[in-house]
């Protein structure tokens, strides 16, 4: 019982922030978010950065800031000058946790009518790719919005959990599904039973990161990624992450099927004849995302 205390204190702290989310105040274009910064980043501008600036609570996911979150990530899917999106957090927490005083009160009744933390799903709706660069603590939520992006780089000191049930509930985001598919399922078992964090080297060891970085260049290396794959067809990234994507919600039949059609689908594109033929006159592909 002692153990369970101390763990449950070093959990709770992140996850029940001891500032409280202020009212949010709509977006108007030009102006300032209040709990993100989003910006361009790269040589060409030609990656979004959207960092998560609630410092003092942890970077907890308060309704206000996934708002301006999804706002941010509505921006730059329509801007075409943007070919990825780079997600990120503080040196000291990606995202500690939801803002449980939040949720405190809320019945079952609040949470099935208002389709509590539904708005939460609009990252996984995004076409372009979504880079998460975590430093520090990615907990319960926090661990959720990283799994919802489609490629993950973790700094040296970052640490992942879904802590949910130390606090008498379960992870509300995707995070029994998507770290299940991620890890296997005795692993996203034993993470979601127990609340126990797990390192980057372990979660990169078990699937879950594909890269870990020093803290100091973890966001650099991310939006070097980003820009990488903004150097390609826009439309053909796109059929790309919907075919990798496809692969976690359709049998293999069914999606070898989907990737076979969306494959033909690039025939139909300029971007397709435009690389194959760079390819064959031995120069780099010119791409007009058509």
């Amino acid at each position: 019982m002692a153990a369970l205390r101390v763990l449950l204190s070093c959990v709770r702290g992140p996850l029940r922030p001891p500032v409280r989310c202020p009212a949010w105040r709509p977006f108007a274009s030009g102006a300032n978010f209040e709990y993100i910064i989003a910006e361009k980043k790269g040589k060409n501008n030609t990656v979004g950065l959207i960092q998560l600036n609630r410092p003092k609570a942890l970077n907890a996911l308060c309704d206000g800031l996934i708002d301006e979150l999804n706002q941010a990530l509505k921006t730059f899917q329509e801007d075409p000058a943007v070919g990825a999106i780079v997600l990120t957090g503080g040196d000291k927490a990606f995202a500690a946790g939801a803002d449980i005083k939040e949720m405190q009160n809320l019945s079952f009744q609040d949470c099935y009518s208002s389709k509590f933390l539904k708005h939460w799903d609009h990252l996984t709706q995004i076409k372009k790719p979504v880079i998460a660069a975590v430093n520090g603590y990615a907990f319960g939520g926090g661990c959720e919005l990283a799994m919802m992006c489609d490629i993950i780089y973790a700094g040296e000191k970052a640490q992942f959990a879904q802590p949910e049930i130390l606090i008498g509930t379960i992870p509300g985001a995707g995070g029994t599904q998507r770290l299940t598919r991620a890890v296997g399922k005795s692993l996203a078992m034993e993470m979601v039973l127990t609340g126990d964090r797990i390192s980057a080297q372990d979660a990169k060891q078990a699937g879950l990161v594909s890269k870990i970085c020093p803290v100091e260049t973890l966001v650099e290396e991310a939006i070097q990624c980003a820009e990488k794959i903004a150097s390609n067809s826009k439309i053909i990234v796109a059929m790309a992450k919907e075919s990798v994507n496809a692969a976690f919600e359709m049998t293999l039949t069914e999606g070898s099927k989907l990737e076979k059609k969306l494959f033909y689908s690039t025939f139909a594109t300029d971007d397709r004849k435009e690389g194959m033929t760079a390819f064959v006159e031995k120069r780099k592909a010119n791409f007009k995302d058509q």
